[in-house]
């Protein structure tokens, strides 16, 4: 990281430098700032509340947007914390601190801003690829288990993003295709998790019945992309044809052979539901056999 720091305090300013460049940091240490000659660019600012409080709020006005400011404060007050905090600075640490205090403050803030930014990046892309998703018309319970039957998988990951926002819970994904599915839904015991169960349609009828004693007395949520009518709790239909042809959520071939196979393979027998994709009953039992698409009894 390029860290600066303001300190007036010359010896302490120099243990603070000596510090961080044997920890494989840049430094640059300043002890009179004039504020029309700092046009370098900084990840942390250590700036100390002993100068004149109007130059301590015009340094932070300068680098809150784009860097960490720690305080260095011989005592506490308005002017010295409490302000300067309201003005951008993110915290403070008392003189005479320990150095791997300070340290650990400046990695801590560190990991907090790539959080956020993460955070932000994966907030935007999730509102890139939903946006054309309308979830207005459709209401998910607030308990559960409950399934989702949908002909895209992305209507029930909104539905289930949405709830777990309104409900303050986060959420653990599992898909029934992963063999250990049962050993890491046993895992999980955590009222503040939801778990969130896809590729329902692939289990067979025997893992089915298994998993309705496993799930009555938990947070779950289950996608499913054929009709299911045995579903002892609460099921919801999401059906979004608009969807399926939006220029964010084109499918290949395949994909959308598999998706219509599993949503009305229960609805028609072979011979129709051939006809309606276009294909023989034989070119039908092969892509089952290609795309792994279990044939339900």
């Amino acid at each position: 990281m390029n860290i600066l720091i303001i300190e007036n305090e010359i010896y302490l300013a120099q243990k603070v430098v000596s510090r961080l460049l044997d920890d494989g940091h840049s430094c640059d240490y300043i002890e009179s700032p004039n504020i029309n000659n700092l046009t370098k660019d900084y990840d942390t600012v250590l700036l100390s509340t002993s100068l004149p409080s109007s130059l301590v709020s015009e340094i932070i006005k300068k680098y809150k947007e784009r860097a960490i400011i720690l305080l260095l404060v011989s005592y506490i007050s308005d002017e010295t914390v409490t302000h300067p905090i309201e003005e951008g600075a993110k915290d403070y640490i008392m003189k005479p601190f320990i150095m791997d205090e300070l340290v650990r403050k400046i990695y801590h803030y560190k990991e907090c801003r790539s959080m956020r930014r993460e955070l932000a990046t994966l907030k935007e892309y999730f509102e890139f690829t939903m946006g054309d998703i309308d979830t207005s018309e459709v209401f998910l319970p607030h308990s559960f288990p409950t399934l989702i039957e949908t002909n895209l998988q992305t209507c029930a990951d909104k539905l289930t993003f949405e709830l777990a926002k309104k409900l303050d819970k986060s959420i653990s994904f599992i898909s029934f295709t992963d063999a250990s599915w049962q050993k890491k839904l046993a895992a999980i015991d955590d009222p503040k998790i939801i778990i969130y169960m896809t590729d329902y349609h692939t289990l067979k009828k025997t893992s089915r019945e298994n998993l309705i004693k496993l799930i009555e007395e938990k947070n779950v949520i289950i996608c499913t992309m054929e009709a299911e009518d045995d579903f002892p709790f609460r099921k919801v239909e999401f059906y979004n044809e608009d969807s399926l042809v939006s220029s964010s959520n084109i499918m290949t071939i395949n994909d959308y052979v598999k998706m219509m196979v599993l949503s009305y393979q229960n609805k028609y027998p072979d011979t129709e539901l051939s006809k309606k994709l276009g294909i023989s009953r034989k070119s039908l039992w092969e892509k089952r056999k290609k795309l792994g698409i279990e044939k339900k009894k």
